[in-house]
């Protein structure tokens, strides 16, 4: 199995782009597929920089609908128009930010995707959990044991003229079956990794080896003494796992040096164009 970061928020391979997003390549004996394909068209810049054989591609899984894990999806089906592109059917809702009353650009923020990426004949909508075949499925959270991150709650759905918390339906997380390995890829974990880990042992009965998430822990200003009281609570639970986490994009470096303390050789960081071992 083999596992690259196409592009997320830090500076990692030499001349590829970085930029507030994510995205993944990963192989398998059965498939070329990609999770999430970043903010933009940056994302199919960056795969070409890295060898990677967009039109080779097979499966592309978004793991949910936030346009910074969407943006370059319109540019990959100009390249690609055959790769199956699964998304939960709710992904395609209006979601925003609310940036506070004093934002500059307004107070609410459109973070949906584009539109257009719906009228894709290569689009398959998904309603919850799926069997893709022996090496692939998806998953979603059905109850949620623990609070969402703090971070998530101001984010929206808007529905007609009315905005209310977003509960995050339109996630879900792609599960890698391959050589004996289990892996576990998320793009934010909005619903909470802890609740996302609770319903991966729920479902398959065991934690998952390997687990490659954004944590959506990052904060532009300081955390409160509460704040960091709960990205610990949350290092100090995935430690518990017999499991190695990968994190990257929406955790921030704060966050995950923070984490990293508590979870050691547990817990890494993966920067854009560097490749995860397996």
């Amino acid at each position: 199995m083999k596992i690259i970061n196409v592009i997320e928020n830090t500076v990692g391979r030499s001349g590829c782009a970085f930029a507030h997003g994510l995205s993944f390549y990963a192989e398998t004996a059965k498939h070329r597929m990609l999770i999430d394909l970043g903010p933009s068209e940056e994302s199919i810049e960056n795969a070409g920089k890295l060898g990677i054989d967009l039109g080779g591609i097979d499966t592309v899984i978004l793991s949910h609908g936030h346009y910074d894990h969407s943006g370059g999806i319109l540019a990959f089906s100009q390249i690609n128009p055959r790769a199956d592109i699964y998304m939960q059917k709710t992904a395609v809702m209006d979601y925003y930010a609310d940036d506070g009353e004093d934002a500059a650009g307004g107070r609410y923020r459109y973070i949906g995707i584009d539109k257009r990426i719906c009228d894709l004949e290569q689009v398959m909508l998904v309603d919850g959990d799926l069997v893709i075949d022996d090496e692939l499925e998806l998953f979603t959270v059905k109850e949620e044991k623990y609070e969402i991150p703090f971070t998530n709650r101001r984010l929206l759905l808007k529905t007609g003229e009315h905005f209310e918390r977003d509960d995050f339906r339109h996630e879900h997380y792609l599960v890698i079956h391959e050589g004996g390995k289990n892996v576990l890829i998320s793009g934010c974990a909005h619903k909470g990794i802890p609740n996302i880990m609770d319903a991966y042992t729920e479902k398959y009965g065991s934690a998952p080896d390997v687990v490659i998430s954004g944590f959506h822990l990052m904060k532009k200003t300081p955390y409160s003494d509460r704040q960091l009281g709960e990205i610990k609570e949350i290092a100090h639970k995935l430690k518990e796992y017999p499991t190695g986490f990968v994190t990257c994009h929406c955790t921030g470096i704060e966050a995950y040096e923070i984490m990293k303390e508590i979870m050691g050789d547990k817990l890494e960081y993966v920067h854009s164009g560097e490749e995860i071992l397996i």
